[in-house]
C-alpha cells in the first residue's frame, strides 16, 4: 500500500497533464465521430431502447473489467453501500433521466435551431452549480472564455439548424411545452454534472464505480419503461436484437468507451471543461463529414473554430487564483 501511494504521489505534473490532454483528445474525437459511426452502422429498423440498453450494459462490462485489471474490485465491493451509491450515482442518474424526458418534450414543440441554442445554456448552469456545490470559482478571463464558448456553440447550432419547424404555432404551447422544458433540462444538466464532479472529486468515488452504478440505474429505468412504451411493444413483438447486424456492435462499443472516458475526464478535470470538449467535438464532426461525406463546413463553422480555440486557450491560461487577503 505504501509503495502504491508513493508512486501516485511522485507522479510528475507533466505526466498528469499529458494524461489529461490524452483524455481530452480521445473524448473529443469520440464525441465527434459517434454521430457518423451511428449513422453508418445502425439500421433504421433497430429499436432505440434496445440499442441504448446495450450501450449501458457494455459500459458496466468495460468498467468492471477495468476495475478488475486494476485489482480494486474486492476493495470497492467491501466499501460499497446502497446509501452511498444512491447519493453519489442514484441522484444524478435520476436527474439525467428527467432531463432526457424534458428534452424529448421540448424537441417536439420547438424548431431545431431554437432548441439547439437554448440547450447550450447548460454550459452556463454547469459553471453556476460547480460554484454553488463545489465552490469552484471562475476568473474574469475564464468567464469571458465561457462567453466565447457559448457564442461558438450558437454559431455551430445555426450551422446545424435544419428546416424542421415547430409542430405547433400556438405561442402558449411553444412556451410551456417547448422553451420552459428545455431551460429546465439545461438547469438539471448543470446540476447533475456538478453532482457527478462532487462525488468523484470530493467524495473520491471511483469513476469506474460511478459508471457501473449510473449505467445499472439507467438500465433499470429503461427496462421499466418497456412495459408501456412503443419500443417495449416492438421488442416483445420482434425481439431485442431486431434489425441488428454484427456491425451494430461498433457504435455500441464506441459509445460505451466514450462513457468510460467521460467518467475519467470529469473526475480529473471537471464538468465545466467537459463543455469545451463537447463544443470542440462539433468541429470534429464537421471535419469528418467533409472527409467521408464530402459535405463542406459552412462559414458558421469557420467563424466558430477560432472562437473555440481562443476560449480553450484563455480558460487554461488564466485559472482563478486566490488573493492574499482572501486566504
Amino acid at each position: 500500500m505504501a509503495t502504491a501511494k508513493s508512486k501516485i504521489l511522485t507522479l510528475s505534473p507533466q505526466k498528469v497533464n499529458s494524461r489529461l490532454w490524452l483524455y481530452s483528445i480521445l473524448l473529443t474525437f469520440q464525441y465527434g465521430a459517434q454521430p457518423l459511426i451511428s449513422k453508418r452502422f445502425i439500421r433504421l429498423e433497430v429499436i432505440v431502447t434496445s440499442f441504448v440498453l446495450a450501450c449501458e450494459i457494455a459500459k458496466v462490462i468495460f468498467a468492471l473489467t477495468l476495475i478488475t485489471i486494476e485489482g480494486g474490485l474486492r476493495r470497492l465491493l467491501k466499501n460499497w453501500t446502497l446509501a452511498g451509491s444512491l447519493i453519489a450515482s442514484g441522484l444524478p442518474a435520476a436527474i439525467y433521466a428527467m432531463q432526457s424526458s424534458l428534452l424529448q418534450i421540448s424537441y417536439k414543440n420547438l424548431d431545431s435551431l431554437t432548441f439547439s441554442i437554448l440547450n447550450q445554456t447548460k454550459l452556463i448552469f454547469t459553471a453556476l452549480f460547480t460554484y454553488v456545490i463545489l465552490r469552484q470559482k471562475q476568473s474574469i478571463q475564464q468567464i469571458g472564455a465561457l462567453s466565447l464558448l457559448v457564442m461558438a456553440t450558437v454559431l455551430l447550432s445555426i450551422g446545424e439548424g435544419s428546416s424542421k419547424g415547430s409542430t405547433s404555432s400556438n405561442p402558449d404551447q411553444i412556451l410551456y411545452y417547448g422553451i420552459i422544458p428545455v431551460m429546465v433540462a439545461s438547469v438539471l444538466s448543470g446540476l447533475a454534472s456538478a453532482l457527478c464532479q462532487w462525488a468523484s472529486q470530493v467524495k473520491k468515488r471511483s469513476s469506474y464505480l460511478m459508471t457501473v452504478e449510473m449505467s445499472s440505474i439507467g438500465s433499470l429505468c429503461l427496462l421499466a419503461s418497456t412495459f408501456e412504451s412503443s419500443d417495449g411493444e416492438a421488442i416483445r413483438k420482434h425481439g431485442f436484437l431486431y434489425g441488428w447486424t454484427p456491425l451494430t456492435l461498433i457504435p455500441v462499443i464506441s459509445n460505451a468507451l466514450g462513457g468510460i472516458l467521460v467518467g475519467l475526464f470529469t473526475s480529473r478535470v471537471g464538468c465545466v471543461q467537459k463543455g469545451f470538449v463537447i463544443v470542440s467535438s462539433l468541429l470534429v464532426t464537421a471535419l469528418l463529414q467533409f472527409i467521408f461525406d464530402g459535405k463542406p463546413p459552412s462559414w458558421y463553422y469557420l467563424v466558430a473554430l477560432p472562437l473555440v480555440i481562443s476560449s480553450i486557450s484563455i480558460y487554461q491560461k488564466y485559472p482563478y487564483r486566490v488573493m492574499k487577503r482572501e486566504s
